[in-house]
C-alpha cells in the first residue's frame, strides 16, 4: 500500500462527531433526489487501485481526477491511498490485510467516508463498511451524487433519479437497518413479506414510472429533431470540463452556464449558428463524458445523447492543457463507439491553448494532428478558423442542383426557398428554373436526387 500524505487543505475540526450518512432513509415516491447532502463536509479518504496494466503515474492521474470529483461533490479530502493489486478480491476487492491497514488509516485521519476509484460489488461495499466502521462509496456512486447536485431541469432530474434507482436497487440489502423486519397484516401486500422486498417493489415501480416518462420525453425530442431536418447539425462532444459550454457561448451567444466544474452542463442545448451570411446550422452542447461513466447514466441519458448520434458532424473538443488529454481523447473515442456514433464525420478541436505553459506542446500537437483546429474558447482565439472548418464540413454534405418547376409546383418552390440556398432563379410563362445548394439529406427527402425526378445534379 502506497501511502500519500493527508491533504493539507483545511477541513472541519476533528472530533468524535461523524457526519450523518446520505443513505439512511428509504426512497420516497416522487422525490427526484435520493441522496441527502450532509450539513458539514464529509472527511473523505480516497483509495486508488494500481492494476498490472497501469503505471504508477497513470494511477496517480486517475486519483487526481477522483480528488476533483470528491471536491465537486462537497467532500473534504483528508488522505489518498494507492493499493497495488494483481487481481480483484471477490469479497473485499483489496484483500483482508489491506482492508485492515486502511481501517487504521481511517481512524488516524478521522475520515468518515471512503471513496474507491473502482466500482464495488454490493457485497464488497458492505464487507468493507463492516471493517472500516465508516461509509464506503465507489466511483459510480460519487458521479451519481454529482449529477444529482447538478440536475436542474425536469428531464435531467428524471434521468438522474432513474440512474440512481438502478444503481441502488441491488444495494438495498445493506442500505437501511430496518429492511430485515417482517411485515404482515391487514392492508399489506402479504403476511411475511420482508421490508426489503417491499422497498424493492417500490423502487421497481418508480423505475417503471420514470422509464415511461423518459420515453415520452424522447418522443418529444424526436419530433423536435425531425422538424430541424433541413438544417445541418453539429454536436459538441468531449470530456467533462474541456470548455464545450464556453465554446457554445462563443459561437452562438447561447448563455449556457459555464464554470470550471466537472459536469457543469447536464442538459443538451441547441442553438442556430450562422456559419455564413446565407447559411445556418444547428449546434448542440451535450453532457461531458468521463472515464468509467456509470452504465446506468449512459442508459438514462439516451435521449440527451441522441443529439450526438443524430448529428451530421461531431466537434470533438479536447483540453490541450490537461496532462492526460490523450487518455481523455481515447476515452471519448471509445464512448462514441458505444453510442454507435463512431462513423459520423468529426472535427478534432483542441481548446485552452491559452493555458499552455509550454509552446513546444502546441507545435508537436499541430504536427501530429494537422487536420485539427486549435482554439481558445475563453479568449475567442481561433474561432474564425473553426467556423471556416465547419463550413467545409457542411459543403461536403451539400450539393448544387438545377431544378425546373412548373406553375403548379408552388408548394415545392416555397419549400426550396425555406430549406435551400437559392443561388439563381429564372422564370418564364411556363417554368421556373432554380439553381440551389441543398443538403443531400433534405434533397433526398424532397425527391430531388432521384434520376426520374425533375432535377439534375451539377458539380458543386
Amino acid at each position: 500500500m502506497k501511502r500519500h500524505k493527508p491533504d493539507p487543505r483545511p477541513g472541519p475540526p476533528r472530533n468524535s462527531e461523524r457526519s450523518s450518512p446520505r443513505h439512511d432513509t428509504a426512497p420516497v415516491r416522487g422525490k427526484s433526489n435520493l441522496i441527502e447532502t450532509a450539513v458539514e463536509p464529509e472527511r473523505a479518504l480516497l483509495v486508488g487501485i494500481q492494476w498490472p496494466v497501469l503505471t504508477g503515474a497513470l494511477t496517480i492521474e486517475y486519483l487526481d481526477e477522483l480528488d476533483m470529483l470528491a471536491q465537486t461533490a462537497g467532500a473534504c479530502v483528508v488522505g489518498r491511498e494507492i493499493s497495488k493489486r494483481a487481481k480483484k478480491d471477490p469479497a473485499l476487492l483489496i484483500g483482508k490485510g489491506k482492508a485492515e491497514e486502511l481501517a487504521a488509516i481511517i481512524a488516524e485521519l478521522e475520515a468518515n467516508l471512503v471513496i474507491f476509484d473502482e466500482d464495488l460489488a454490493p457485497n464488497q461495499a458492505r464487507n468493507l463498511e463492516k471493517i472500516f466502521g465508516q461509509r464506503v462509496l465507489d466511483r459510480s456512486g460519487l458521479i451519481l451524487d454529482i449529477f444529482a447536485r447538478r440536475a436542474r431541469t425536469r428531464e435531467s432530474r428524471t434521468q438522474v433519479e432513474l440512474a440512481q434507482l438502478r444503481y441502488l436497487l441491488p444495494r438495498l440489502a445493506g442500505a437501511w437497518t430496518h429492511l430485515e423486519r417482517q411485515r404482515g397484516g391487514i392492508g399489506l401486500r402479504g403476511p411475511g413479506e420482508t421490508q426489503i422486498e417491499t422497498d424493492r417493489r417500490i423502487v421497481r415501480t418508480r423505475i417503471s414510472v420514470l422509464e415511461d416518462e423518459l420515453v415520452h420525453i424522447d418522443k418529444v425530442h424526436q419530433t423536435q429533431r425531425a422538424n430541424r431536418d433541413e438544417l445541418f447539425r453539429f454536436a459538441l462532444a468531449g470530456y467533462t470540463n474541456v470548455g464545450k459550454s464556453t465554446l457554445m457561448n462563443a459561437l452562438t451567444s447561447a448563455g449556457v452556464y459555464e464554470e470550471n466544474l466537472l459536469f457543469a452542463t447536464l442538459d443538451s442545448t441547441t442553438r442556430t449558428l450562422p456559419v455564413s451570411p446565407r447559411r445556418s446550422a444547428l449546434l448542440s452542447d451535450t453532457v461531458g463524458f468521463i472515464r468509467k461513466l456509470p452504465p446506468a447514466l449512459m442508459a438514462s441519458f439516451r435521449s440527451t445523447l441522441a443529439e450526438i448520434r443524430e448529428a451530421n458532424c461531431i466537434l470533438h473538443i479536447v483540453d490541450l492543457a490537461s496532462p492526460s488529454y490523450r487518455e481523455q481523447m481515447a476515452e471519448i473515442t471509445k464512448i462514441l463507439g458505444e453510442l454507435e456514433a463512431a462513423t459520423i464525420p468529426s472535427v478534432l478541436v483542441f481548446n485552452k491553448i491559452d493555458a499552455l505553459e509550454d509552446e513546444a506542446t502546441l507545435r508537436l500537437t499541430k504536427s501530429e494532428f494537422p487536420d485539427a483546429v486549435f482554439i481558445s474558447a475563453r479568449k475567442r482565439t481561433g474561432i474564425d478558423s473553426l467556423l471556416e472548418r465547419m463550413r467545409e464540413e457542411m459543403n461536403r454534405d451539400f450539393v448544387e442542383l438545377t431544378v425546373t418547376l412548373r406553375p403548379e409546383d408552388g408548394k415545392l418552390l416555397s419549400e426550396l426557398h425555406r430549406v435551400a440556398e437559392i443561388l439563381d432563379e429564372q422564370a418564364d410563362a411556363s417554368t421556373i428554373i432554380l439553381r440551389v445548394r441543398i443538403s443531400k439529406q433534405v434533397g433526398q427527402k424532397l425527391g430531388l436526387l432521384d434520376k426520374d425526378k425533375r432535377s439534375r445534379r451539377r458539380e458543386g
